[in-house]
C-alpha cells in the first residue's frame, strides 16, 4: 500500500546542515542588528530585538532538525511463529 501523503525521508546530514546553516544565518542577522542599532536604541531594547531573533533561530533550527527525517528507518518487529 502506498501512502501518498507521507513525507519522503531526507538524509540526516542534510537536515543537520540545514539546521546549522539556518541558525548561523540568523546569528549573523542578530549580530548585524545589534551593531546597526548601537547608537539609536538603548541597550535593553537592543537585547530584546537580538533575543527575539535568536529565539527564532533556535526554534527554526530545532524544527528543521526534527523534521529532517531519520537515516535508519525503524524495522518492524518480527513475529514469532509457533
Amino acid at each position: 500500500m502506498v501512502i501518498l501523503l507521507d513525507v519522503a525521508p531526507v538524509a540526516g546530514g542534510v537536515g543537520i546542515f540545514a539546521a546549522v546553516s539556518f541558525f548561523l544565518i540568523f546569528l549573523a542577522v542578530a549580530f548585524v542588528a545589534f551593531k546597526a542599532l548601537k547608537k539609536t536604541v538603548k541597550m535593553a531594547f537592543r537585547m530584546v530585538i537580538v533575543g527575539i531573533i535568536l529565539a527564532v533561530a533556535v526554534a527554526g533550527s530545532i524544527a528543521l532538525w526534527a523534521f529532517s527525517g531519520k537515516t535508519n528507518p525503524d524495522r518492524p518487529r518480527s513475529t514469532r511463529s509457533k
